[in-house]
Protein backbone atom coordinates (compact mmCIF):
# COMPACT_ATOMS: atom_id res chain seq x y z
CA UNK A 1 0.00 0.00 0.00
CA UNK A 2 2.98 2.38 0.39
CA UNK A 3 4.08 1.93 -2.56
CA UNK A 4 0.82 3.19 -4.40
CA UNK A 5 0.75 6.80 -2.68
CA UNK A 6 3.59 7.73 -4.88
CA UNK A 7 2.42 6.49 -8.13
CA UNK A 8 -1.13 8.46 -8.09
CA UNK A 9 1.09 11.51 -6.74
CA UNK A 10 3.61 11.10 -9.76
CA UNK A 11 0.17 10.22 -12.07
CA UNK A 12 -1.22 13.59 -10.72
CA UNK A 13 1.74 15.71 -11.23
CA UNK A 14 2.30 13.94 -14.92
CA UNK A 15 -1.06 14.88 -15.74
CA UNK A 16 -0.38 18.56 -14.52
CA UNK A 17 2.55 18.75 -15.95
CA UNK A 18 1.19 17.48 -19.28
CA UNK A 19 -1.67 19.98 -18.98
CA UNK A 20 0.67 22.90 -18.66
CA UNK A 21 3.39 22.35 -20.64
CA UNK A 22 2.45 19.81 -23.16
CA UNK A 23 2.14 22.01 -26.40
CA UNK A 24 5.86 23.20 -25.46
CA UNK A 25 6.90 19.24 -25.50
CA UNK A 26 5.47 18.97 -28.81
CA UNK A 27 7.31 22.01 -29.95
CA UNK A 28 10.50 20.89 -28.58
CA UNK A 29 10.30 17.23 -30.37
CA UNK A 30 8.87 18.26 -33.57
CA UNK A 31 12.63 20.95 -33.12
CA UNK A 32 14.97 17.79 -32.55
CA UNK A 33 13.28 15.74 -35.06
CA UNK A 34 14.33 17.81 -37.62
CA UNK A 35 17.67 18.23 -36.82
CA UNK A 36 19.81 16.01 -39.12
CA UNK A 37 22.20 13.59 -38.47
CA UNK A 38 25.69 14.54 -39.39
CA UNK A 39 26.95 12.40 -42.32
CA UNK A 40 27.01 11.73 -46.12
CA UNK A 41 23.65 13.96 -48.24
CA UNK A 42 21.45 10.99 -50.09
CA UNK A 43 22.60 9.30 -53.13
CA UNK A 44 20.35 10.79 -55.50
CA UNK A 45 21.21 14.59 -53.89
CA UNK A 46 24.30 14.44 -54.09
CA UNK A 47 24.08 13.16 -57.98
CA UNK A 48 21.61 16.01 -58.55
CA UNK A 49 24.53 18.22 -57.10
CA UNK A 50 27.47 16.81 -59.13
CA UNK A 51 25.01 17.53 -62.20
CA UNK A 52 24.62 21.03 -61.53
CA UNK A 53 28.75 21.47 -60.59
CA UNK A 54 29.37 19.53 -63.97
CA UNK A 55 27.01 21.94 -66.03
CA UNK A 56 28.85 25.08 -64.43
CA UNK A 57 32.28 23.88 -63.64
CA UNK A 58 33.81 27.23 -65.10
CA UNK A 59 31.68 29.42 -62.55
CA UNK A 60 30.20 26.89 -60.09
CA UNK A 61 27.76 29.69 -57.78
CA UNK A 62 24.64 28.91 -58.01
CA UNK A 63 21.73 31.59 -58.44
CA UNK A 64 19.50 32.32 -55.55
CA UNK A 65 16.77 30.83 -58.15
CA UNK A 66 18.69 27.77 -59.15
CA UNK A 67 19.25 26.92 -54.80
CA UNK A 68 15.89 26.63 -54.81
CA UNK A 69 15.39 24.30 -57.37
CA UNK A 70 18.18 22.60 -56.50
CA UNK A 71 16.81 22.13 -52.78
CA UNK A 72 12.99 21.21 -54.21
CA UNK A 73 14.95 19.18 -56.58
CA UNK A 74 16.71 17.06 -54.02
CA UNK A 75 14.82 17.66 -50.79
CA UNK A 76 18.07 18.83 -48.98
CA UNK A 77 17.06 22.73 -47.16
CA UNK A 78 19.19 25.61 -48.53
CA UNK A 79 21.54 25.52 -46.05
CA UNK A 80 22.51 21.99 -47.49
CA UNK A 81 23.21 23.06 -50.84
CA UNK A 82 25.22 26.10 -49.59
CA UNK A 83 27.58 23.83 -47.71
CA UNK A 84 27.63 21.35 -50.26
CA UNK A 85 28.87 24.09 -52.55
CA UNK A 86 31.46 25.63 -50.61
CA UNK A 87 32.75 22.43 -49.91
CA UNK A 88 33.13 21.71 -53.16
CA UNK A 89 34.14 24.44 -54.60
CA UNK A 90 37.18 24.51 -52.06
CA UNK A 91 37.90 20.39 -52.45
CA UNK A 92 37.59 20.41 -56.35
CA UNK A 93 37.71 23.49 -58.46
CA UNK A 94 40.81 25.79 -59.32
CA UNK A 95 39.30 28.65 -61.43
CA UNK A 96 41.40 28.98 -64.59
CA UNK A 97 44.18 31.45 -65.01
CA UNK A 98 41.85 33.42 -67.43
CA UNK A 99 39.64 34.12 -64.62
CA UNK A 100 41.77 34.77 -61.92
CA UNK A 101 43.16 37.46 -63.87
CA UNK A 102 39.68 38.86 -65.38
CA UNK A 103 38.51 38.84 -61.26
CA UNK A 104 41.65 40.84 -60.30
CA UNK A 105 41.30 43.51 -63.24
CA UNK A 106 37.66 43.93 -62.38
CA UNK A 107 38.96 44.36 -58.68
CA UNK A 108 41.69 46.65 -59.60
CA UNK A 109 39.25 48.87 -61.28
CA UNK A 110 37.22 49.60 -58.01
CA UNK A 111 40.94 50.45 -56.23
CA UNK A 112 42.63 52.46 -59.00
CA UNK A 113 39.77 54.88 -60.39
CA UNK A 114 40.67 58.04 -62.20
CA UNK A 115 39.90 61.27 -60.43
Amino acid sequence: MHEAQPSGENRELKDKLLRRFGGHIGTLKREFSKKKKKGKLPKEARQTLLGWWNAHNKWPYPTEADKIALAESTGLDQKQINNWFINQRKRHWKPSENLQFAVMDNLSGQFFTED
